[in-house]
């Protein structure tokens, strides 16, 4: 692996800058942009979005799938001094509304389908709806488009929404630092050049998904988005567009793995990445089976820091199970129960010290506090550190593996799902009296969702109505896998339901 680079954040949008002008930037259904035309579109959509948002700092949204505006939306409201918040395209009305009106977005951009799923109430008052094919038009009438921009690497520029253990979705608030740092460190681990074709079938929505973007063009290589129906699909694209670089979660491994992949599909691929929940043993000797050639580079990470570890792929085969160690910029530190730096092989709470870690949540300081703390005193960076509530220990080498999760939230199909949201989407059915959601261990899934529910006195008919009205209020990753319905509720010493006994109930 090459010397680490000096870590010497820029301007997001500077990311334009990074590739030779007749390189593939950006791989499209009906046409490829290279650097050159990254530069110019980048600068006419800035100069849109500051004309239409106004203000610096002002959040601007986009609701759609993976095309040229999803992907230049990051570099372009950078540059306009705006924040980009990018909304999950798999969302419905009602997820899609929370993030609107919680960033207090002054500009949603969406294709007409999904702006006439909106109901009243759905858009801030002070927020415009504008059909992305009408913004792609006006993009050719822009007659100044901006240069890159001088903000202040420290600036906010984007918010990305995650779900946590409890409530709804929360903003996490990253900085062109951030982003910008990053983008260099998985360049720079992966060992990224300028012939590399990263397909990203991953949700930009993500910071995994959006990275792909941003850490192929630092190192001057192509993208190319695509929206996948099929597994199929994605095997279909990596030999049309002779992909080198596969990111994917491990659902979607599990899916690729049950396939046959012809040789022009796997050899020019160099890397395949993981994140978003362990490999199994099995899975690793899948796809090292299939990608003879290809590098496996295990990954952990959380919005709140971008990313905190990776497996050296030279150890993958004997240490299949661990998370690796700490990224450029990154640092990781166990703590133990004690508030000390745990020992070898001792359990203790990942935290994640430097320029990596986020802003801290949109608008919500309780949150913030309780995840963005001081750093330990053992940190060399110092500052605010995210304390992950992830268990963890570190083995006499110094290799991470992964104990359990202290809260409550559900990862299935590399979603992070949050229960309560579940919950309160069963409850607004006027349906259930009581709901509490479960994710048990699956194969295939990570979690399967279990939703336990107490039927409404006046709702005779609630087994039957329940799964159609989540399959209208609710994506389809958060639909339940499992209905179960009780008369009673157990109860804890304290009065609330006993999600462990429920757990155990099910299980049984």
């Amino acid at each position: 692996m090459p010397e680490t680079p000096n870590p010497v954040p820029q301007p997001l949008d500077h990311l334009a800058e990074c590739g030779k002008d007749s390189s593939p930037a950006l791989v499209l259904r009906d046409r490829t942009l290279s650097f050159k035309d990254l530069k110019d579109r980048v600068g006419r959509l800035s100069a849109w979005l500051r004309d239409k948002a106004g203000k610096d700092g002002a959040r601007v949204a986009i609701w759609a799938a993976k095309n040229e505006l999803t992907c230049l939306m990051p570099l372009a409201a950078a540059r306009a001094g705006l924040v980009n918040v990018p909304i999950n395209p798999l969302l419905k009305h009602t997820q899609a509304s929370h993030i609107l009106h919680d960033c207090g977005a002054v500009l949603l951009i969406g294709n007409k389908a999904r702006l006439e799923s909106l109901e009243d109430g759905d858009l801030p008052a002070a927020c415009d709806a504008i059909v992305e094919d009408d913004l792609l038009a006006a993009l050719d009438e822009i007659e100044s488009p901006l240069p890159p921009s001088e903000a202040n690497p420290d600036d906010l520029c984007a918010i990305l929404y995650t779900s946590g253990s409890t409530g709804k979705p929360k903003g996490v608030m990253l900085s062109h630092t951030n982003l910008w740092l990053g983008a260099v460190s998985v360049a720079h681990y992966l060992e990224m050049a300028e012939d590399d074709v990263t397909l990203g079938v991953l949700p930009l929505s993500f910071d995994y998904g959006q990275n792909q973007l941003l850490s192929t063009w630092y190192a001057g290589g192509s993208v190319v988005p695509l929206d996948y129906l099929f597994a199929r699909d994605v095997v279909r694209a990596c030999e049309k567009y002779g992909v080198t670089t596969l990111a994917a979660v491990p659902p979607l491994w599990v899916q690729l793995t049950e396939l046959e992949w012809p040789d022009a599909s796997t050899q020019k691929m160099r890397r395949l990445t993981n994140s978003g929940g362990a490999l199994t043993e099995e899975l690793v000797e899948d796809l090292q089976a299939i990608f003879p050639d290809a590098k496996l580079f295990p990954m952990y990470g959380l919005t709140e820091a971008f990313r905190s570890t990776f497996l050296d792929p030279d150890l993958v085969k004997a240490h299949p199970t661990s998370m690796g160690k700490a990224i450029p910029f990154a640092e990781i530190l166990v703590i133990n129960d004690n508030g000390a730096v745990a020992a070898s092989g001792e359990e203790g709470e990942l935290v994640h010290c430097g320029p990596l870690v986020a802003q801290g949540y949109w608008q919500d300081a309780e949150r913030t506090a309780q995840r963005f703390k001081p750093a330990p005193a053992a940190s060399q960076y110092g500052g605010v550190a995210v304390w992950s509530g992830d268990r963890v220990r570190r083995d006499a080498q110094g290799l991470l593996y992964f104990v359990g999760r202290r809260d409550a939230m559900i990862k299935s199909a590399g979603n992070r799902i949050s229960p309560q949201e579940i919950e309160d989407a069963a409850r607004a059915t006027d349906l259930v009296a009581e709901a509490i959601a479960l994710g048990l261990p699956d194969a295939k899934l990570g979690h399967e969702i279990h939703l336990v529910v107490r039927a409404a006195p006046d709702a005779p008919d609630a087994v039957a109505q329940l799964p159609k009205k989540l399959a209208k209020e609710l994506p389809n990753f958060m639909q339940p896998h499992h209905i179960h319905w009780r008369e009673a509720m157990p109860l804890n010493p304290n009065g609330k339901i006993d999600r462990t006994a429920l757990k155990k109930d099910i299980q049984t």
